[in-house]
């Protein structure tokens, strides 16, 4: 069963983080943030498959570095969110290619839709984790990029009323089904809640860096056999509802018989009725009469 997953985060310096830094991280790669002078430089990480920057159409795609540098430095205040991050589980079910090309096409959707840059990091499953976690981290810019410069805000993405990061969400669910059909596989993903499915599922707990860390590292924590066990009896329910869809489908491909008439009925009654008459020659028939007393007078006793 494929799996869906996709969380639209934010990467803001009120909880001590750098978009230079995350960029770093996710890519296995060198920056150095010229704002603070910190070097950051993960090229020894392991476990990312390919990256790559996108800019909006008809825009000149900035380098890692470059970007990201520019994101730092078009914030002033120690609060400020410096990017925007969209994680996505890539099926499992297709092969590295469909994965990789998916998530480019998605990252080209963001960047035209939203005109910002997207940096891209495709990961492999951790070697001690879930083999089916291929995932890929999108790195957005908070504003737009025009003529080589981040400009305005989109505020569209820090509102929930307008609906935007539900469009992500469902965008990414119809890009995943599009690759499955395309690669003639039978699984589909669904971007709704359990609860706006009509599922009644355990829901998964937050592990946080911490225990996401010690998880990756193979060590069982309570919360990741909590989600662990959510999960399975997710998939058991998404079997169960794909069984009763097939049975349903295979109803209703049964001809249906067509309705006994009234009179037809009335019939068929009249043949199995044990008070039926049965079919033959109409018969009179009549009550025996007593025989007559031959001695009405006398009051004869034994």
């Amino acid at each position: 069963m494929a799996i869906y997953h996709c969380s639209v985060k934010t990467v803001s310096r009120s909880s001590g983080r750098s978009a230079t830094a995350a960029a770093a991280y996710r890519c296995a790669e060198r920056i150095v943030d010229e704002r603070t002078g910190e070097i950051h430089d993960y090229r020894r990480r392991g476990g990312v498959i390919h990256t790559a920057t996108l800019a909006p159409a008809g825009e000149r795609v900035p380098t890692r570095a470059e970007l990201w540098n520019q994101a730092e430095a078009a914030e002033r205040r120690k609060n400020s969110v410096v990017a925007r991050e969209v994680v996505l589980a890539l099926p499992a079910e297709l092969d590295g290619r469909r994965r990789q090309d998916l998530a480019l096409a998605f990252a080209r959707h963001l960047a035209d839709r939203y005109r910002v840059a997207v940096d891209v990091a495709l990961h492999r499953p951790d070697q001690a984790g879930d083999q089916r976690n291929h995932h890929a981290h999108l790195m957005m810019t908070t504003r737009r990029l025009e003529a080589g410069q981040l400009t305005e805000k989109t505020r569209e993405l820090d509102d929930q009323k307008t609906g935007e990061v539900m469009h992500i969400r469902q965008a990414w669910a119809n890009a995943c089904n599009a690759a499955l059909e395309a690669a003639r596989l039978p699984d589909r993903v669904d971007h709704r809640s359990n609860r706006a499915r009509g599922i009644e599922a355990p829901p998964t707990v937050h592990l946080g860096p911490t225990i996401t860390e010690m998880e990756r590292r193979g060590v069982r924590t309570d919360r990741g056999d909590i989600n662990r066990r959510a999960l399975r009896i997710k998939e058991l329910i998404q079997k169960l509802l794909e069984m009763k869809a097939a049975l349903q489908k295979r109803l209703a491909a049964i001809p249906k018989r067509q309705p006994m008439a009234p009179a037809g009925i009335a019939q068929g009654f009249a043949l199995v009725s044990p008070f039926a008459r049965r079919p033959g020659p109409p018969e009179s028939i009549k009550p025996e009469e007593p025989e007559p007393d031959p001695d009405p007078g006398s009051n004869f006793s034994p």
